[in-house]
């Protein structure tokens, strides 16, 4: 732990201590130093603005995070389990990853408007497809051997899938909840800067308009860290509920 806990130490000494060098040098007159940023976190944060702005943010990003893991994860055991879902629904999804997403925007704004539910579907599109293709991909490469073991015993299909499938498919199908939901953060703040400028996302543009540099560097660093926070405690939900899969974590 000790050992962790200096290396986690070290890592953002260095992160930080070479922000703090760039903006001195400068490699931009646009970017400020690491101390200005944190300076104009300290201001929002004490003024209250940091927290209406997350208020705004939080709304799209929790429903849309919310329905991408449970539809995503639900739509992922079918198609990993059926091979008739498989052929409807995979394809959709692998297109809907590749495809530039960011470009579906304006056919949202004109088909809901410039309210939360555009925002909500901009997360969704973001999130849903790597939780659906992740779990998918789990669910087949449970070992055939492990389930017909289950079998031998007379376990019938709903057991199969819950207490064997499932806790054996559990660490991709986190690894796609983490990757699903940093793509949820994206979608958010995106969908802030596409659609109408509203919490986080109005911090950044209205400061970049004015160029309060430190202020802007300074919500993008915010919800780098909530991400972050979020991430983490994913992860140890995870370790909570399957405590073998246990491997420790770059975010630990």
């Amino acid at each position: 732990m000790n050992r962790s806990l200096l290396l986690k130490l070290l890592s953002a000494v260095i992160v930080f201590g070479a922000w703090e060098i760039a903006g001195r040098v400068p490699v931009s007159y646009a970017f400020p130093t690491f101390f200005e940023s944190m300076y104009a976190l300290g201001v929002m944060t004490f003024d209250g603005s940091i927290f209406t702005a997350y208020a705004e943010t939080l709304k799209p990003l929790v429903i849309g995070v919310a329905i991408s893991a449970f539809f995503g994860i639900t739509i992922g055991l079918w198609v990993g389990l059926s091979n008739r879902f498989e052929w409807l629904f995979s394809p959709i999804f692998v297109v809907m990853q590749a495809a530039p997403l960011a470009a579906l925007i304006p056919i949202l704004v004109m088909a809901y408007g410039i309210g939360l539910t555009s925002k909500v579907f901009v997360v969704c599109i973001m999130a849903m497809p790597v939780i659906v293709l992740n779990t998918a991909s789990a669910v087949r490469n449970t070992p055939a051997s492990i389930k017909d073991m289950g079998k031998s015993f007379l376990a019938s299909d709903r057991d199969i899938i819950l207490k064997i499938v499932i806790p054996a498919a559990s660490p991709v199908i986190f690894s796609g909840l983490r990757l699903g939901i940093s793509a949820g953060f994206i979608g958010a703040i995106l969908s802030e800067l596409k659609i109408t400028p509203t919490g986080v996302g109005d911090i950044i543009t209205y400061s970049r308009s004015i160029a309060d540099y430190p202020s802007m560097y300074a919500a993008i660093f915010s919800i780098i860290v909530l991400a972050v926070l979020f991430l983490n405690l994913l992860e140890r939900t995870e370790n909570y509920l399957f405590e073998g899969n246990n491997r420790g974590y770059v975010t630990d």
